[in-house]
């Protein structure tokens, strides 16, 4: 089944982005070939108009193929117009873009979705109170439901938390209900200093006590859902970017890469935990996407996006040896990142075995 899951994950993601490639290029004049989810072998083939619409062997990928794309393609004087080399380059550089933005998009519906359907949140029920800190030594026990924060209520652990870490090291007033009886207690919260998941080593206050894991369904109104999935969608964009970063720095193992087989493992973990959680999974892989095929690598998008750029810039061309010389490099890249995922997600498979 988790292959199933994954299949339909990847698929979801391959249709959106060329969806974006195909709904411009149409826009723009442009002929459409083919329209393929998938690479390799035709499954199952249809043409409908000028275009033959394939579902191909491995689900890795797909392809929009455009008139006049590619290097030394022959066309006719009539398809000329419907060429996507003779459109001008700020048409290409939309055509292109529009896969990756496409992505960005699927993930920022999903996740709107997700805020309507209902997310799990954690009470702020204590699970365990850490000795010698300062909720232990005033008073907090395992058990209370911590309930307003300096007279601010709370219900969720992360706005608690929020509270306790835009405090500073000011003194804090927590009332908690153990039982049906309302305590309060004030404490001065410590300073703890750990690495977060990017490799920074960060300083926040805390008074030492850990959730109870208690969760309850939040769900949310249509308005409220955009403005929370807005957020939710950004906060991801932007932590793909900065652990993006940190990798080339090494802050971030590259240990950490995966790949298919990492998919599909975690693609059958979040089905079977329910369906917010694959739809949370298939638009945390969306924005993945989307972000690493706007990276000025040759092959990708962004390479793609690189050269249009240039061509805009300085009114012609990039010359055909520069491209080919630049795809090389890309390829040479893109199948050495996939060796290393394909390693680690095999090296992952003997380190749980053992």
């Amino acid at each position: 089944m988790s292959i199933l899951f994954a299949i339909i994950a990847l698929g979801a993601l391959i249709f959106f982005h060329e969806l974006g490639h195909f709904l411009f290029a149409k826009a723009f004049g442009v002929g459409v070939e083919k329209f393929s989810l998938g690479f390799g072998p035709k499954i199952y083939g249809r043409k409908v108009g000028e275009t033959e619409y394939l579902l191909s062997a491995l689900p890795l990928g797909g392809y929009v193929k455009m008139v006049g794309e590619g290097e030394d393609v022959e066309i006719s004087e009539e398809d000329r117009a419907r060429s996507f080399a003779e459109k001008p380059v700020l048409q290409r550089i939309v055509i292109v873009a529009a896969g990756p933005i496409f992505n960005l998009l699927f993930a920022y519906i999903l996740f709107i979705i997700i805020f309507m359907v209902g997310v799990p949140a954690v009470t702020t029920k204590v699970g365990d109170v850490v000795a010698d800190k300062p909720a232990a030594k005033a008073g907090v026990k395992a058990g209370d439901t911590i309930r307003s924060v300096n007279g601010k209520p709370v219900a969720r652990w992360d706005d608690f938390a929020k509270i306790i870490s835009e405090g500073k090291l000011a003194p804090v007033e927590v009332e908690v209900e153990r039982g049906q009886t309302p305590m309060k207690f004030t404490m001065v919260p410590e300073s703890r200093t750990s690495k977060n998941l990017l490799g920074d080593t960060v300083t926040q206050p805390v008074i030492g006590v850990v959730a109870a894991g208690e969760t309850v369904i939040d769900h949310f109104p249509p308005g409220e859902a955009i403005t929370r999935g807005s957020a939710q969608c950004w906060n991801v964009i932007r932590l793909t970017v900065l652990s993006l970063v940190r990798l080339v720095e090494r802050a971030i193992p590259l240990d950490n890469i995966g790949g298919p087989i990492m998919i599909v493992k975690m693609a059958g973990e979040q089905a079977a935990a329910g369906g917010v959680s694959f739809l949370a999974f298939v638009a945390l892989l969306s924005v993945n996407l989307g972000v690493l095929n706007l990276l000025p690598v040759p092959i990708l998008d962004g390479g793609h996006l690189a050269f249009f750029l240039i061509e805009l810039v300085t009114g012609r061309p990039v010359s055909k040896r520069a491209r080919e010389i630049a795809q090389q490099v890309g390829l040479v890249l893109l199948i050495g990142l996939m060796m290393l995922a394909f390693y680690n997600d095999i090296a992952r498979m003997f380190a749980q075995k053992a």
